[in-house]
């Protein structure tokens, strides 16, 4: 009998190894399919370096859809009340102060069109650490040909709240076809897309519109292509990448399991968006452990 109990424990022992092992071996291999990089932008390049201190905080970044060498830019909590405005090297241009507005804690930017089917700058006051505010804010005004202050009575203002409560939310963007606007929770172990109401502006209050999650975490940049066609979300690590067809909204269209695409590890990297042409984009960080913010630029194959 104790011939037998130990012939058996032998066996359960060496069965049980082998699940352990097998199962190891398809946990590592679906880990591994999770990491695949989609080949169809390149690395990034580097490109000019932010050397003013007063951009070592960006958190949001977006292509001008009527000049294609800027880029708009703006600092987060604390920072300027500005958009700042770079050329695709990195070069500054020039800048927007927002009069009458404080930066809370600014944390994207998108260009979409507004009233008359002109095209508007929009500024995303959404971050919320602490999930203490029971109201942010979204603004917006004219895309302007001249580099000069916007004053007060130009900016729209619109007040949003997330059904439930607070959040932190770091991504936000427009659909430049509908102009409907989007914007991506940080915290929760899934992130969640909102609509804000079509009409948010107008009234000037909106409660936000929940509709699905991602299996990501940490969203802290998006953007849509300038013809609506592709769409990034970034997290610290990943790039998060959808093709949309011509018969989806966004909201459908990110309903598919994204592409990942290249990115070049930053200290701190929260802002993304395309070139004009949307055959490229950028990335930029904020400044950390002494690194100077670079702009990195990732062209299609």
């Amino acid at each position: 009998m104790k011939i037998h109990l130990l012939f058996i424990s032998v066996v359960l022992a060496f069965f049980t190894q082998s699940c352990i092992e097998g199962n190891t071996q398809v946990s590592e291999k679906k880990e591994s399919d999770n990491q695949k990089i989609d080949s169809l932008f390149l690395a990034g390049t580097p490109l000019g370096k932010l050397v003013n201190p007063l951009l070592e905080e960006v958190s949001g970044l977006v292509v001008s859809h009527r000049y294609p060498n800027r880029l708009y830019v703006h600092t987060d909590s604390g920072g300027e009340a500005a958009v700042v405005v770079l050329d695709t090297l990195g070069n500054e241009l020039g800048k927007l102060d927002l009069l009458g507005l404080t930066n809370r804690d600014w944390e994207d930017i998108a260009v979409g069109p507004g009233p008359n089917g002109n095209f508007y700058i929009y500024v995303a006051e959404i971050g919320d650490n602490d999930a203490k505010y029971d109201q942010i804010y979204l603004y917006r005004f004219l895309e302007p040909e001249q580099l000069q202050a916007i004053p007060s009575t130009a900016i729209e203002r619109v007040r949003l709240q997330f059904p439930g409560g607070p959040k932190d939310a770091e991504s936000f963007f427009v659909d430049p076809i509908s102009g409907e606007m989007y914007l991506v929770s940080k915290r929760e172990t899934k992130n969640t897309l909102y609509r804000v109401p079509a009409d948010g502006f107008e009234k000037g209050n909106a409660l936000l519109e929940k509709l699905h999650s991602f299996d990501f975490t940490s969203s802290v940049g998006a953007d849509v292509s300038r013809d609506g066609s592709q769409i990034l979300i970034k997290n610290y690590l990943q790039v998060f990448y959808w093709t949309r067809q011509a018969n989806q909204s966004l909201s459908e269209a990110l309903q598919a399991p994204p592409l990942r695409l290249p990115y070049v590890p930053e200290p701190q990297g929260e802002a993304i968006g395309f070139n004009y042409k949307g055959n490229a984009y950028f990335t930029l960080s904020e400044k950390r452990n002494g690194i100077i913010p670079t702009l990195y630029r990732y062209p299609k194959k």
